[in-house]
């Protein structure tokens, strides 16, 4: 009788839908330590950096994670973001997510994200990406690629991913989604047997900053 209840449930698991499925997957490496002092002079960037804030009402950072019974999305209310431009291109991205911020639904759902099996809110209540390098870097859509340090969960990484990133006189817009490994950043809750969570989460962020 247990050898058929296992086999049942890894015949479940084996046709769960992957989110991450044809999604670019963030190249996840350590944070480097910041050295004392400068190894050799870093170059100046090509002309002076504006930095420009980006307008939260028309941008959006989500996320899309699953189980074996479903997929469900979530958003972040409040997060603000910074755009450097040096000249006609972007030279700098950051920005810092109120975690407790999180809407999914059901409630119950949110509600459990925020708990210690998950973002743990109240011991980590923001995550933030700082970029260190902006490259211009054409595939598919993309027109860049973006590497910089996550922290979610006080666990830092380095990641690099692809972005479209476009500027034009009026406003810089950028969008990214890729997946990462939810375990690289201590979220190692597996879920309920028979109803176990996928390891991969698909971030999605699209940011507006005007140049006004």
């Amino acid at each position: 009788m247990r050898v058929l209840v296992l086999l049942s449930l890894l015949s479940v698991v084996a046709c769960a839908e992957d989110v991450a499925k044809d999604k670019t997957a963030a190249v996840v490496t350590e944070a480097p330590v910041a050295p004392i002092a400068p190894v050799a002079p870093v170059a100046a960037p090509a002309g002076p950096t504006t930095e420009l804030a980006v307008d939260k009402a028309r941008s959006k950072i989500g996320a899309l994670g699953a189980k074996i019974t479903g997929s469900h999305d979530l958003s972040f209310g409040e997060f603000e973001g910074k755009v450097g431009v040096s000249g006609d291109a972007v030279s700098a991205l950051s920005f810092t997510v109120q975690v407790g911020s999180l809407v999914a639904d059901p409630e119950k759902l949110a509600n459990h994200l925020k708990s210690p099996d998950f973002f743990d809110t109240a011991a980590f209540p923001t995550a933030t990406f700082t970029s260190t390098e902006v490259k211009a870097a054409a595939v598919g859509e993309a027109t860049h690629e973006v590497t910089g340090d996550l922290t979610l969960r006080g666990v830092t990484k380095r990641v690099t991913f692809p972005a479209k990133l476009t500027v034009t006189p009026g406003e810089v817009t950028g969008r990214a989604e890729f997946s990462i490994n939810r375990k690289d950043f201590g979220i190692v809750y597996p879920g309920k047997p028979d109803d176990l969570i996928q390891d991969n989460v698909v971030l999605t962020i699209d940011l507006t900053a005007p140049r006004a």
